[in-house]
């Protein structure tokens, strides 16, 4: 089994990470909202993915009331999520 880690890999690693960063520092800043609405979540991230994480429970909903009250997604976390997907899949 060969355990080095090829240039492509590395760099796709590296590029997420910095993607990661960068999304992180603009949300501190303040230049990006901190949680999206569900429709945002849904055209970023895609209907199916976005649901599939709330039911298994990887990412919270947060709701400002009960029942029918609008979903607030965590950025940080749905951007976690999603590079861990990518990463996955490189690696």
């Amino acid at each position: 089994m060969d355990d080095q880690i090829s240039i492509y890999t590395l760099h796709q690693i590296l590029r997420l990470s910095a993607e990661l960063g960068a999304t992180i520092a603009l949300i501190k800043a303040g230049h990006l909202k901190r949680y999206l609405n569900k429709s945002e979540a849904f055209k970023k991230y895609g209907r199916r993915n976005v649901e599939h994480w709330v039911a298994d429970q990887q990412i919270k909903v947060l709701k400002d009331g009960d029942n029918s009250a609008a979903w607030r997604l965590d950025r940080i976390e749905l951007e976690v999520l999603a590079k861990a997907i990518l990463l996955t899949e490189i690696i």
